[in-house]
């Protein structure tokens, strides 16, 4: 039985959002949905400053939103139109009908919405989870993206770092709701300073009034019934995409990508190896590396203006568009 069949929880994944508090918005974002055939994608707008710039797509991780992108969209507005989007079950998107949230799943949401609007080629950003689906779209859709920039993608590691294990043992059968029910009692900001602490470098770099807006995101998403669902199924999307092998592994893939590709890693981070970024660059044929030492899980969060650089610099090395 594959990850997207689970038995009794078809109704779960199909379940119409409920009425929950409303999404934060920053200055100068506007939120759009986008209504698909089976899914409904919730759209984060950081308009360029002026008309005509390419576009820009962004995907967050396993748990985010297009909130972890906020803090990069603006010091790029000047170079792209950006749009930041919730992958199905996140943020302030629905479940997809089908139930399907696999890696390829993802994958097809966002081709799906490029094609859809006719937004390709785009420059193409993803992060952890988001970076594996960013790989996969590039691979398999080239004439889609024009530069690919991957923050801590989730790529196949044999040696999982021992932080990233609970992630994973969310894929096993039962481990959600137990993991649930023995943390009913915690509180939104507990829940909160604890993801913190696993996906920044140094938490103490948070402002108070982005952690008040974090714990917020946080009840939020409790409300919602499909939380749990979403996030198994997501990871074990993770754990499913790396034991693929052939022409569907994720590195084989990456091997298949085209488009100048910048890549960001953490030294801190307890996620995704900073190993990792050495395999990284010999994978993709057409690649740059930052390393950023003090660095976490997401370095567009943490450090925008270094990784706002990055692209800058790869624009440049392919041509400034």
């Amino acid at each position: 039985m594959s990850s997207t069949e689970l038995p009794g929880m078809q109704a779960a994944a199909a379940a119409v959002a409920p009425t929950v508090s409303a999404v934060r918005v920053a200055d100068g974002e506007r939120l759009r949905s986008v209504s698909l055939p089976g899914i409904g994608l919730n759209i984060r707008c950081r308009p360029g400053d002026r008309t005509g710039l390419p576009f820009a797509l962004y995907v967050h991780g396993l748990g985010g939103s297009s909130q972890n992108w906020s803090a990069l969209m603006p010091l790029l507005s000047d170079l792209v139109d950006g749009e930041a989007v919730d992958l199905p079950g996140f943020g302030d998107s629905p479940p997809p009908d089908d139930g399907n949230y696999s890696v390829t799943g993802h994958a097809r949401a966002v081709i799906r919405l490029l094609d859809a609007e006719e937004r390709g080629p785009v420059h193409l950003f993803g992060n952890s989870l988001g970076g594996a689906v960013a790989t996969r779209v590039a691979a398999v859709r080239p004439d889609l993206v024009r530069t690919l920039t991957l923050i801590s993608p989730a790529l196949p590691e044999w040696r999982v770092q021992r932080p990233a294990v609970p992630t994973g043992l969310l894929a096993v059968p039962g481990v959600a709701s137990l993991f649930a029910r023995l943390t009913k009692g915690w509180t939104a900001e507990q829940r909160t300073r604890g993801v913190m602490a696993l996906c920044y470098g140094d938490p103490a770099r948070v402002s108070e009034e982005a952690f008040r807006h974090a714990v917020a995101e946080m009840e939020r998403r409790l409300e919602l019934p499909y939380f749990w669902d979403a996030m198994t199924r997501s990871a074990r999307g993770i754990v499913d995409a790396y034991t693929l092998g052939g022409q569907h592994g994720l590195w084989r893939q990456a091997e298949r990508v085209l488009a100048p590709t910048q890549l960001v890693y953490g030294g801190r981070d307890q996620l995704v190896s900073y190993r990792m970024a050495r395999k990284a660059s010999a994978a993709f044929r057409d690649a740059r590396l930052l390393t950023l030492p003090d660095a976490g899980h997401v370095a567009m969060m943490e450090y925008p203006e270094a990784v706002a650089q990055a692209f800058r610099e790869l624009l440049d090395d392919s041509g400034g568009s």
